[in-house]
């Protein structure tokens, strides 16, 4: 509800606390409120920075309709949004990937299993999905991929 000078700490301090905590979404959207309020107040090329970075960590994280705006404040800037790379791991489910993060780990079925309370045939046929999708055939494959 600030304008001015107020209104840019404001935003500052928000970023520089959301930096310091777990919580990338809403850093992602502080710096995308950031990067709009700094392109209407004519800053155009300090918005390009807050914009580009919300856009890359929006996009990273899926949040697609969040990405777009940021694309579109962007191009508002005079700058072409760089376009996400598709990653092997994006055709996992999120559940897919959680089991081959902990695959991946070194962890057998039993204890995937155990920690996410499935049994072992049924993590088994997940990696068998995880394995088909990303073209893999063994564990040792799994744990050279760089996953998200």
């Amino acid at each position: 509800m600030s304008t001015g000078p107020a209104a840019e700490e404001l935003y500052r301090e928000a970023i520089e606390r959301l930096g310091d905590c777990r919580m990338v979404t809403h850093l992602a959207r502080a710096r995308l409120v950031y990067g709009e309020w700094l392109r209407r107040e004519g800053r155009r090329k300090d918005a390009r920075a807050q914009l580009r970075t919300a856009h890359e960590l929006l996009s990273g994280m899926g949040a697609e309709g969040f990405a777009e705006r940021a694309a579109r404040e962007l191009r508002a800037t005079g700058e072409q949004p760089r376009k996400r790379t598709v990653q092997p791991a994006d055709a996992l489910t999120a559940h897919e990937l959680l089991i081959a993060r902990l695959v991946a780990g070194g962890a057998t079925s039993k204890e995937a299993g155990a920690q996410l309370f499935l049994s072992p045939r049924t993590i088994d046929a997940h990696l068998r999905n995880i394995f088909r999708k990303l073209g893999l055939t063994s564990r040792r494959q799994l744990r050279n991929l760089r996953l998200p």
